[in-house]
């Protein structure tokens, strides 16, 4: 089954370099040449991955990327010039699973881009450690792993496709410590140099989300020197 990537790109030399090496994966790319167009086509067309870059026409990636993740969990992975830690930061705060910086390795992209399918569309097949309805309750979180879903209390919370496969990472196994490297390389793909920033941002976002007091943690634990843990409450 041919995947759809929304490819919102404004620069056509570097659209040419991506569509001949994804489409010789067997993608399908849906190309836009700014943001509004990009969003229309994400609206009106089935899109299993988002492409974007930042600095476009009508519509920034920072925009767009927002406004795809208020509706859909689909993974998006922003391909920028936009190189300072602050920019990077912004887009995976604003829901984005991945960030690479121009110029950039094609072959690398296509991994990144092939890890994220990989791992994104196989989420419901998951075992649970609690039994056959799907669900590993800790605490008063309880992850649904049929229906992708995550419940505090009975209160749904949204998350990326990244927070997600990290916290089922992390909830079939209370109590074992995993470095910033085995987490990146099971919800990403391959490891690259300067990911660990990536990991500390999405575990940063993921206790915004499930922590009453995200700077004194209950469940997502730090261990110094070594990576995460989530603790059995």
């Amino acid at each position: 089954m041919n995947m759809n990537i929304l490819l919102a790109e404004d620069d056509e030399d570097i659209v040419k370099l991506i569509k001949l090496y994804l489409e010789n994966e067997s993608y399908n790319i849906l190309w836009a040449k700014d943001g509004q167009e990009a969003y229309e086509i994400f609206l009106n067309e089935k899109v299993d991955l988002a492409l974007l870059d930042i600095m476009m026409p009508k519509m920034n990636g920072f925009e767009l990327t927002k406004n795809i993740r208020a509706k859909s969990n689909i993974p998006i992975v922003i391909l920028s010039a936009a190189h300072l830690d602050s920019d990077k930061i912004l887009g995976l705060n604003l829901g984005a699973d991945d960030y690479l910086v121009k110029p950039f390795n094609p072959l690398e992209l296509v991994a990144r881009i092939n890890a994220q399918f990989r791992r994104f569309h196989h989420l419901g097949n998951v075992n649970s450690a609690s039994g056959d309805d799907g669900k590993i309750t800790l605490g008063d979180l309880t992850l649904d792993t049929h229906q992708l879903t995550l419940e505090k209390n009975g209160t749904p919370i949204a998350l990326t496709a990244t927070e997600y496969k990290i916290l089922v990472m992390l909830m079939k196994s209370p109590g074992r410590v995993f470095t910033k490297m085995q987490i990146y390389e099971e919800v990403n793909g391959d490891y690259y140099a300067n990911d660990d920033n990536t990991m500390m941002v999405h575990i940063s976002n993921l206790r915004d989300k499930i922590e009453e007091d995200p700077k004194n943690p209950q469940y997502i634990k730090t261990v110094r020197g070594l990576g995460y843990k989530i603790e059995r409450i």
